[in-house]
Formats: structure tokens, C-alpha cells, sequence
């Protein structure tokens, strides 16, 4: 993959936008920012920035494996950077919701999700596990196609980049005309709650409009006060529990079940359990809807 990545120049303006934010929050959001959790936060992005930079090398073989193998010769002329772009973001919709529906790859997801506050440095949540997961295995198909494994990495770190500023609670919303688009504050704050009616929606990177035309689209409610974290919260800041923590929880699962749920317990939705003990969000979502009066939205 290229060697200087987009989010290598971008480190320094995200360490800025946080500092602004937290001078901001303490004159207009105080809760918006808890040390243990910010420093859990940072913590997990200096992992994640150290462990992606010790795997990187294996991954561009992999891509280049693929590359050797393409159907046509695409090249790199600006049409092809456009239409990189977009197929990642589409690629990136795709992987983000079998994320959230498949708990093999939400167990590397899931730390991204586990902070109770919503800021800036929430973004930097990210995952330590990508590369067991076979996670990365969704970005680096289009090899195959003919896009250069360096313009996947590339378009891949911009849409890394743009979701670093939607992860805040300063900006409420945007023109109408950008919000029908693109991925917005208000869009993804959604897709953070914990809130029956916002479970497991808006899955964009960038463009919202996966999620509007594949029916997981949910808007912001002014009449819904949003609430964090993951369904079953943590409880706690220790940094190894929060990388590990569903992965724990899956080999225990997985140990104890019997032998024909097994696999369930590997890639059916987080929650699931052979004998209905546990919520999963589709069942969080319908009991909520049951209880809305007669043409609610």
C-alpha cells in the first residue's frame, strides 16, 4: 500500500479539531468528554495505528495476490480514482453492516462502539482485531477488477479521514441538500445510540445513500434523546477488555453450547443464543415498535 497514507498528514488536524472540541465542550457540552474515557479512546488508536503499520506489509501481499489476477488493466487515470472512491465506500457500507449483523466481525467492531460519549475523539476507536477478523478481505477485492492495490489503500485512508469529523455532537445539522448525500454528524450520531429505534442503521462511510436506498436509513428525532455505547455496556475503561471483551464472550459461547449452535455463535447476529436469552437488536427493535401508538413514526 502507498507509504504516505492521507491519514498521516491528517493526524496533526485531528489532534487540533479535538483540542478545539474540548475547549468547546467545556463551555457548551460539559459531560461531552470523561478523561478515562478519552484516554481509552487514544489508547486504542495508538494500538490500532501500531498494529495496521506491523500488518500492513502482509496485507498489500495479499492485495497484490489478488492484483496479479485482475480482469482488465483500469489504471490510473482520474475516472478510475472517482470510481475507486465510490466501490470503496460501497465495499466499506457492505463490511460496516455484516459488522453489526455477524458477531465474528462485530467481536473487531465492537470496541469502536463501546464508549458511552460521543466526540471527537471517539473516532479514534479503532479496531485491533481487523486483521483475524478477515475483516480487510471486503476493501481489498476490487484488486481483482484492475484497481491498483495503492488506489484502494489510498481512497480507503480518505474515507477514514472524512469520518474523523462526523463523530461529534457540536455540529446539529447540515443543509438538507448535503444531508440527503453525504454522512453527516446527525447521521452517524444515529448510528452510535442505543436507542431502540436507531439500532443498527446507517452504516454510510461516506454517502448516505447506501443507506437510503437499501432501507437502513434511520434521521435523527428531535423527540429522542440519543444514548451511547453498545447494548450491554462495559462498565469499565480497562483497554484490554475493550479490544477483547466479545471475543471472550464468543469462545466462552462457543465452549459451553451444544454442538449444533456452535457456529451460530460464531457468525449470527451479536445476541443470539440457542435458547432466546439474550436480546439481539432485531428484537430490541420490535418490541419497540409494538409499544409505538397507531401510525407513529
Amino acid at each position: 500500500m502507498p507509504t504516505l497514507s492521507p491519514v498521516d498528514y491528517a493526524v496533526p488536524f485531528f489532534i487540533l479539531l479535538i483540542l478545539i472540541e474540548i475547549a468547546w465542550a467545556r463551555r457548551a457540552a460539559p459531560d461531552a468528554y470523561e478523561p478515562g474515557d478519552t484516554l481509552t479512546s487514544l489508547a486504542l488508536g495508538l494500538g490500532s495505528t501500531v498494529i495496521n503499520a506491523l500488518l500492513a506489509g502482509a496485507v498489500t501481499a495479499l492485495a497484490m495476490a489478488l492484483y496479479r489476477f485482475r480482469l482488465v488493466e483500469i489504471g490510473w487515470a482520474w475516472w478510475a480514482w472517482i470510481a475507486c472512491f465510490v466501490l470503496d465506500d460501497f465495499n466499506y457500507y457492505v463490511a460496516h453492516r455484516i459488522g453489526h449483523r455477524s458477531r465474528w466481525f462485530w467481536a473487531s467492531h465492537v470496541n469502536h462502539h463501546s464508549s458511552q460519549h460521543y466526540n471527537l475523539s471517539t473516532a479514534l476507536r479503532q479496531t485491533w482485531t481487523g486483521f483475524p477478523a478477515v475483516s480487510f478481505a471486503f476493501r481489498i477485492w476490487p484488486a481483482l477488477v484492475g484497481f491498483h492495490p495503492a488506489m484502494i489503500a489510498t481512497v480507503g485512508a480518505i474515507n477514514l479521514v472524512y469520518q474523523f469529523w462526523i463523530h461529534t455532537e457540536a455540529i446539529r445539522r447540515l443543509p438538507r441538500w448535503f444531508e440527503k448525500v453525504m454522512n453527516t454528524p446527525s447521521h452517524h450520531r444515529v448510528h452510535h445510540a442505543i436507542n431502540p429505534v436507531y439500532l443498527d442503521r446507517n452504516y454510510a462511510g461516506v454517502f448516505i445513500v447506501w443507506d437510503r436506498w437499501l432501507g437502513t436509513f434511520e434521521p435523527e428525532r428531535d423527540d429522542v434523546q440519543i444514548r451511547y455505547g453498545i447494548v450491554r455496556q462495559l462498565g469499565t475503561f480497562n483497554l484490554m477488555w475493550s479490544v477483547f471483551h466479545e471475543w471472550v464472550g464468543i469462545a466462552k459461547d462457543v465452549r459451553s453450547a451444544p454442538w449444533r449452535a456452535k457456529w451460530s455463535y460464531l457468525f449470527r447476529e451479536p445476541g443470539w443464543t440457542h435458547d432466546g436469552s439474550r436480546d439481539t437488536s432485531d428484537m430490541i427493535r420490535a418490541r419497540w415498535q409494538a409499544m409505538q401508538p397507531p401510525n407513529a413514526d
